[in-house]
């Protein structure tokens, strides 16, 4: 099958996954960079192929690409993605989709409007053991998703802020510990439970005084299936613990992951140490399993690059299903929901109030 003529941009850490992904997989080739910095745009373009460009209208005009990829700050998504769709150009976004819902809007009414695919980034969700638990919850095997909980103490130190200018403020990041680090766990908590009715919450800034965001949230939820949630998300642990993601049915068995151990890595600087694992599963008749599922989930960690493989598999899903005419594994819609969580939290806090679901778009 013919590749898909990519395009890539934001010459940035996040971009050089993104890059090392669409020139490793047979189903891309790589056409064109785009990077405001013109050194940085021709120094990545050299290490990864295609034109370098510098404006994103012109790439969109003379490179023939098939499929963006944006990895620009969040704020800046909606302006490269909107014109990339009513070029007819497929549109992957890094997470998360925007900093706010009128952006996501704006980029879905383009992308259907076009008949073009709109993926977000949410490699997590090829995780083995999240797979494992979308599947036992798929079969009916713990009831009813019942309680969910994200759970994420992890670390970011002043000096990851001052590595991009546009870090831990919120007119160039859009938000903190909820909009950078937690849209990867908020999405699986949405996957496995399902829709989000209402929410309330509350954010604060512990111990980063030299940022404006929040390094810190909580919120609790109820979900359209009657299912409750609770979110402890914190970038104030030094060194970071773990991130988890646990879901307990109504039958009373219980199955979680551990996305992360310690900090959660950091693209282009940190490494993953360890394997994701699950860490809970109480499905009766299979609690003897779970030695077996860390056992494999371990030996395979091992044998890959754990941060360019997920991104890889998230890739060529994203770019298999523009060739199938098939919604990605997630889509557009699926990246809106994570925004419209935050939104909420950062609303309910702002009037102390409950927020119901769906927010009112302004």
């Amino acid at each position: 099958m013919k590749p898909i003529r990519t395009a890539l941009i934001g010459c940035g850490k996040v971009g050089g996954l993104h890059a090392a992904a669409l020139t490793g997989l047979h189903e891309s080739v790589l056409v064109a960079v785009c990077d405001p910095n013109p050194g940085r745009a021709e120094a990545f373009a050299s290490r990864y192929g295609g034109r370098p460009f510098r404006e994103v209208p012109q790439l969109i005009r003379e490179s023939g690409a098939e499929a963006l990829f944006i990895c620009t700050p969040h704020p800046l998504h909606a302006e490269s993605a909107v014109l990339a769709a009513q070029a007819g150009i497929h549109v992957m976004i890094e997470k998360p989709m925007a900093a706010n819902l009128a952006d996501c809007d704006a980029m879905l009414r383009a992308a259907r409007r076009s008949g073009v695919t709109l993926g977000v980034m949410s490699q997590r969700r090829f995780y083995e053991p999240v797979l494992r638990m979308k599947a036992a919850i798929d079969a009916g095997k713990i009831g009813r998703p019942a309680l969910g909980l994200f759970l994420m103490f992890s670390w970011r130190d002043q000096a990851y802020y001052e590595s991009d200018p546009w870090r831990g403020k919120w007119a160039t990041e859009g938000g903190g510990v909820l909009v950078n680090q937690s849209p990867h766990q908020l999405d699986l908590l949405r996957w496995f439970m399902g829709d989000v009715d209402e929410i309330s919450g509350r954010w604060s800034n512990l111990n980063h005084p030299y940022i404006e965001v929040d390094d810190t949230a909580v919120a609790t939820l109820k979900f359209k299936n009657g299912g409750l949630g609770s979110i402890v998300t914190s970038l104030s642990q030094k060194p970071g613990l773990f991130t988890k993601v646990h879901i307990h049915g109504s039958n009373g068995a219980s199955i979680g992951v551990e996305t992360d151990r310690g900090a959660t890595f950091i693209a282009g600087v940190s490494k993953i140490a360890e394997p994701p694992l699950n860490d809970l599963w109480t499905i009766p008749g299979e609690e003897h399993l779970l030695a077996e599922f860390q056992a494999a989930d371990r030996a395979r960690f091992q044998a890959v690059d754990p941060i360019a493989h997920y991104h890889a598999l998230q890739i060529r899903d994203f770019l298999q299903a523009i060739r199938d005419g098939r919604p990605p594994l997630v889509s557009g819609e699926d990246a809106r929901a994570v925004v419209e969580i935050f939104s909420a939290i950062y609303q309910s806090n702002k009037t102390k109030n409950n927020v119901t679901l769906p927010l009112q778009v302004k």
